[in-house]
């Protein structure tokens, strides 16, 4: 038995979640409330990470929004995220909000920002992945895909149990739904005007 594993191997049951609807979920959230210029965290080698990155490549595209996709590298720990926030820092302009590759780095991103003087929400949003009790704390408010621990246990059980007792011997690929939860750190894009008195996002 597997839980969101980096490979499957050959006779064992996998547990995973749909990691690219969970993108899809925090890119719908944030085009609604008007975001374009969306940036992702990846996680590099990290277990379920390319599909999050295909999650978000794909959920951009749907929205015609490719010719905004900015993938930058990183991994599971917030000095990926403070990494990449120093990186956007010194472009000459951020993106409106960013998606991490889990709770850690956009802890780490977040921390990054705030410490520069850039407010979250209000100049870019935050979004991370796994809704872990980091992304509850209140004075972090991190609205992320959550991934439910107890039905992914439930279900690893069951698998087993189904070995055990009833002799299936076929490989199973269990896929649990996400949700995305919102909180405190997404918001809709400041709005900026131009000389000629247009405004941009």
């Amino acid at each position: 038995m597997e839980i969101n594993p980096r490979t499957r191997a050959a006779g064992t049951d996998v547990v995973r979640t749909a990691e690219r609807k969970g993108m899809r979920q925090a890119v719908d959230h944030l085009v609604a409330q008007g975001h374009r210029a969306i940036a992702h965290i990846d996680g590099g080698a990290m277990p379920a990470a390319e599909e999050r990155r295909r999650g978000y490549r794909a959920a951009m595209g749907h929205h015609g929004l490719a010719e905004h996709i900015q993938v930058h590298p990183g991994d599971y720990t917030e000095e990926s995220g403070a990494t990449v926030a120093r990186y956007l820092l010194a472009r000459p302009e951020l993106p409106t909000t960013v998606i991490a590759g889990n709770d850690r780095c956009a802890h780490g991103l977040l921390g990054t920002l705030l410490r520069a003087g850039v407010g979250v929400p209000d100049d870019v949003s935050v979004v991370g992945y796994d809704d872990s009790q980091l992304a509850r704390l209140s004075f972090i408010d991190l609205t992320s895909v959550r991934q439910d621990a107890a039905e992914a246990a439930e279900a690893a059980v069951r698998a087993a149990a189904e070995r055990l007792d009833e002799g299936r011997t076929a490989d199973r690929d269990i896929v649990l739904d996400p949700t995305l939860v919102v909180r405190g750190s997404t918001g809709p894009p400041r709005t900026r005007s131009t000389p000629d008195g247009d405004l941009l996002r």
